[in-house]
């Protein structure tokens, strides 16, 4: 199995002092790198004639070998380890997210204005307007990010508190790929009854609802009770925002491999909330033949899946030749593996087995199914959920600029057809020029890719009838602006 790369997400800084003289450096960078670390900077603290202080950044694979490197740096003769942290904690001091004044109070008149007297007015306003709270309030720029915790990214059920950070993280790429504002929001509940009503009761001060880290199957019907009872648009991205960046993978792939997707032989390994939303989206997009796994085997009609909403979907309405055999034998000619379960389920021999120009999308995070440097000659295009190998599949191509569309048009909710559209527009931004085998999808940090897909979503809102607002002007109330 390759070795998982070193990275910023688990690098160290270590602050050395040692004797200034020639070849110190030299050694300690030796060491660093005969123990497999990557220096990602070396900055001066202080010098003198004497001494010399510098702090060292070593992009590592995980902790323990950071602590490896760090036992190693404190072995080295006439090299004092001051002390060392970790950049990625140290960013999460204090929490990444604060609340900005869009209108600064310098006087007596500014707080009139934005409180009271005046604010009264604008209450009042809305209580004989209710639909301008859109335009009156934060609610038609805002999200609620919420999270009960039980399925926080791959490592479990961690609790409210432990979800905070990522939903932290969220939060910044909303207002940093889309401007759009959004609020971490944990529960102290695992209830789906109570998740639901405590949603519902906050629902007014927001123009969407994004679920997140919430464990299957538990999520498929918070979510349904949700978009039925709230008239804003719910979200569940596990769900949602995974299948729409792996169909704009497939869409692409179709145009490097020239197979139709109404034609790919496709196994999916992994049916929690990503699989099932994707199995879902992928049959609404056209295909056709679709096998799934969980850790019981292949989903079929002929198993009783009991209260699990989402493999008694995937038993309907997929694997329509029956197949009840093993993984080896469905990979067998596939044209395209799906991983969204854990590291090392897809043996290069297994591959090998796949068609001649065979698409697979590891997505198991940190680590992949398959690593791309083990993947057979047989497989022209690797994903994985990983940013240190091409292609990375990541939901942050589609939310941010999802619900940008959503609260464009003051969206009721969600569906199909907005995902497939959203997905179109990601492949869209990988030019025909440029798409390429190690370019499948566009960069994170295009621009680009949240203003097409907020686009695409609005657009497709406005056709289906889900969107308030029709035109592509913002609406002012009529008190506000005298024309």
């Amino acid at each position: 199995m390759t070795q998982r790369p070193t990275g910023a997400a688990y690098s160290v800084t270590v602050r050395l002092e040692y004797a200034n003289s020639p070849g110190a450096l030299g050694r300690i960078t030796s060491v660093i790198g005969e123990g497999g670390g990557d220096i990602e900077a070396v900055d001066v603290v202080n010098s003198t004639r004497q001494k010399m202080r510098r702090d060292i950044t070593i992009n590592t694979r995980d902790t323990h070998h950071s602590q490896e490197l760090i036992a190693a740096l404190r072995k080295i003769p006439g090299v004092r380890l001051v002390n060392y942290s970790d950049p990625t904690f140290l960013l999460h001091l204090g929490g990444k997210i604060h609340v900005q004044s869009k209108t600064p109070l310098r006087t007596r008149n500014d707080l009139s204005l934005a409180y009271t007297p005046g604010v009264g007015r604008v209450s009042r306003a809305i209580y004989e307007r209710p639909a301008d709270v859109w335009s009156l309030t934060s609610k038609g720029r805002t999200v609620a990010v919420v999270s009960d915790g039980s399925a926080v990214l791959g490592l479990g059920n961690l609790g409210p508190e432990a979800a905070l950070p990522v939903l932290e993280g969220k939060v910044m790429l909303f207002r940093e790929l889309a401007g759009v504002d959004a609020w971490p929001i944990a529960l102290a509940t695992q209830e789906p009854e109570e998740i639901v009503e405590t949603v519902k009761r906050i629902a007014p001060g927001f123009g969407g609802v994004n679920l997140e880290d919430i464990s299957a199957p538990r999520c498929f019907d918070i979510e349904a009770r949700l978009a039925n009872e709230l008239d804003i648009p719910v979200f569940h991205d596990d769900q949602h925002g995974t299948a729409v960046v792996v169909l704009a993978g497939l869409y692409n792939a179709e145009r490097l491999t020239g197979k139709p997707l109404h034609d790919m032989r496709i196994v999916m390994v992994g049916l929690g909330a990503g699989g099932v939303g994707t199995a879902r989206l992928l049959t609404a997009a056209g295909a056709r033949r679709i096998i799934g796994f969980d850790k019981g085997g292949a989903i079929h009609r002929g198993h009783d899946y009991g209260a699990n909403s989402g493999h008694r979907w995937i038993a309907d309405n997929t694997n329509p030749e029956g197949y009840v055999g093993d993984l080896a034998g469905a990979l067998e000619g596939a044209d395209v593996f799906i991983g969204l379960s854990g590291p090392g389920i897809l043996p290069p021999e297994a591959a090998a087995k796949m068609s001649d120009d065979a698409v697979i999308f590891a997505l198991a995070n940190p680590d992949p199914e398959l690593f791309p440097d083990n993947a057979p000659p047989n497989v022209r295009v690797m994903a994985t959920g990983r940013s240190d190998f091409p292609n990375q599949i990541n939901n942050a191509l589609c939310f941010p600029g999802f619900f940008k569309g959503l609260l464009d048009v003051q969206a009721r909710g969600v569906n199909r057809e907005m995902e497939m559209e959203a997905a179109k527009a990601i492949a869209s931004c990988v030019p025909a020029r440029q798409l390429n085998e190690e370019y499948l999808v566009p960069n994170l940090f295009n621009r680009s890719v949240a203003i097409a897909v907020a686009r695409a979503v609005a657009e497709a809102a406005r056709k289906t009838g889900l969107a308030r607002r029709t035109g592509r002007r913002a609406s002012v109330p009529s008190f506000a602006v005298h024309r």
